[in-house]
Parts: structure tokens; C-alpha cells; sequence
């Protein structure tokens, strides 16, 4: 990666303030990524957690345009509507997390930061505040505009893509379509190519049910509505076969893949953590903007006592910067 200011910095939201989102984020202090990276958080809040680590982090005042030191965090203060504390959720503070990810998503819009990387939020307290919020993804696709985001995990050169997010299971046979699918594996096909430089990609899809459905005989979505997806985005130019068993799509015999598409959440990210946890990155298709995420959650119950993991913030900070050309 380039140094210097010819290159807009990455912008790092550090998410839930009582979980190790903070922390991550000063570990960056220690890495070459120092000087290419903005923080958006309470600057009072990441002092108070380096002090409470041991950590003798400097912190820097983001001015636009201005040299980003190695060895410091440069922060964007955002205050909390009230003190944080370690492990303990707190609804007055909810809103003032999406009000971070909006200032990164401007800022990334107008070519102010190259790409958005995101430390973890925890879903039920910004819910519990009375604000509607299934996740970032879906968050980022409505203040941006965006109809159909696709989440794609990554880990190393294992790609898993989502049909459907953040749904109770029982949803997803309904809320798949074969437009639905379509759209999904066509932003899936553009990117791969646009943003992971892989022209022609090859896109393996897996079925709903066991062994695909066996003809109907356990269940019909795979034949009605994941097959004739299927047939459509080949019609289109587009390197696709499937359904295949999902027992079967992550294994040698399914034959190479560029990227596996899974139908829901529990389908493709245990694999996928399975294969990286700690270093696998997410990653959102379908925006206007670059962003990737960690592949962890918000460890509320590890939050402050200095053993939280930056190796997955650091793969997304990576992965980021490659994306946008850095």
C-alpha cells in the first residue's frame, strides 16, 4: 500500500462502545496501517479504554488532507450520549452509532475516505432503543440507495455469498424468488469482476433443502425457484451451475469456484468461519461505496480485559484497501 496523502484514508467505525470494537481498533496503532486509517468513534471513550488496557496509544485530531501519523489512531469524535462501560449495553447511545456510520458513509461517497470498514454492532440494544436495525448491511444499502445488497464473506480465497441475511429461518423458503436470485447472483457476478478483478467468474449455488431437494421429494424450491435462476443468469453470459447440496458445494468434488452462492445466513457462514475465523472479512456487494467488516461479533463479555483478536479488523482493513486500488 502507498503512503503519504495521494490516496484518501479508510474510514473505521468501531462500533459497540461496550464491546472490543474500541480495542481493535487501537491495535491499528501498532500496525503499518496506522497512517492510512480514520476512526470514527468517542474520543474520550478510546482514551478511557487504552488507559484501562495499558495502552500508550497517541491519539490525532482528523483535519481533512492532513498526514496521518504512524503510531497514533486518528480519531473523528463522535460523542456518546453517555459514558460507556465495558460488557454493559446502554440504549442512549444507539443512535449515535448510526449517526457514525452515516458521517463514514458521506465521507465515502464524496471521495473524503477510499472505503468503510466497520467494527461490530450489537442489533438488540439499537433495537431496544426503538430504532429498526436488522444489521449493517441492510443499514448501508438504505442510506445509500442501494436495492439489492449482497453480503459476501471472504477468507483467503474462499468467497461464501448470501441469498437472504438476517432472517428467522423459518422466512427464508418464502422470501426466496427466482428474480430475487437472479439479482443477487448478477451483483454477485459484477463485482467479483469490478472489485476482486475476476473476470468470468465461476459462481457455484447451493439448494434450500438436503441433497437439493431429491427431485421434490424434499422439497420443491430448488427445482421451481433456484434452478430457473439459475438457467436465466447462464442465459446471460454468466459462469453459474447449481443447485448443488450444500454438503456437496464446498467440497472438491463441487469443482472449482470463484465464489459459493448459500441461501441463508447459518448455511455459508459456519464454513466460512470455520475455514478463517479471525481473519475472514465481510464484505458488502450491491453499494456505491467500498465496505468490509470483521467476521466476529461484539465479545461483550471479553470487552476490556486486552485478550480481543484484531486479526479479522486488520484482514478487512486490508481487504479494503486492495478493493479500492491501494
Amino acid at each position: 500500500m502507498s503512503s503519504g496523502n495521494s490516496i484518501s484514508p479508510l474510514v473505521i467505525t468501531a462500533g459497540e462502545p461496550a464491546g472490543i470494537g474500541p480495542e481493535i481498533c487501537l491495535a491499528l496503532a501498532d500496525t503499518l496501517w496506522a497512517r492510512h486509517v480514520v476512526v470514527i468513534a468517542d474520543a474520550n471513550m478510546l482514551a478511557e479504554r487504552a488507559a484501562l488496557l495499558g495502552s500508550a496509544v497517541r491519539f490525532n485530531v482528523y483535519e481533512r488532507g492532513a498526514a496521518l501519523r504512524a503510531g497514533e489512531i486518528t480519531v473523528i469524535d463522535l460523542p456518546l450520549a453517555r459514558a460507556a462501560t465495558c460488557g454493559k449495553l446502554d440504549t442512549a447511545n444507539a443512535q449515535s452509532l448510526l449517526d457514525g456510520l452515516s458521517r463514514a458513509v458521506e465521507g465515502c461517497l464524496a471521495g473524503e475516505f477510499s472505503a468503510l470498514v466497520t467494527a461490530p454492532l450489537q442489533k438488540s440494544v439499537i433495537n431496544d432503543a426503538g430504532i429498526s436495525f436488522t444489521g449493517h448491511t441492510e443499514f448501508l444499502a438504505a442510506i445509500t440507495g442501494s436495492d439489492m445488497p449482497v453480503m459476501l464473506l471472504v477468507a483467503d480465497k474462499l468467497r461464501v455469498a448470501l441469498a437472504t441475511t438476517h432472517l428467522p429461518l423459518r422466512d427464508v423458503p418464502g422470501s426466496l424468488t427466482t428474480d430475487g436470485i437472479v439479482r443477487v447472483l448478477q451483483v454477485l457476478h459484477a463485482d467479483l469482476g469490478s472489485k476482486f478483478r475476476i473476470p468470468g467468474a465461476e459462481i457455484v449455488v447451493c439448494g434450500l433443502n438436503p441433497h437439493a431437494g431429491e427431485g421434490g421429494h424434499l422439497g420443491t424450491e430448488d427445482q421451481d425457484i433456484i434452478a430457473p435462476a439459475i438457467a436465466i443468469c447462464a442465459g446471460k453470459g454468466m459462469n453459474v451451475r447449481g443447485p448443488l447440496p450444500a454438503d456437496t458445494a464446498f467440497t472438491p468434488a463441487a469443482g472449482h469456484a470463484d465464489a459459493i452462492l448459500a441461501m441463508y445466513h447459518d448455511q455459508g457462514l459456519p464454513v466460512i468461519k470455520y475455514a478463517g475465523f479471525g481473519n475472514a472479512v465481510n464484505v458488502t456487494l450491491g453499494l456505491p461505496i467500498i465496505r468490509t467488516s470483521v467476521d466476529h461479533g461484539t465479545a461483550l463479555d471479553i470487552a476490556g480485559k486486552g485478550t480481543a483478536d484484531a486479526g479479522s479488523l486488520i484482514a478487512a482493513v486490508k481487504l479494503a484497501a486492495e478493493i479500492a486500488g491501494q
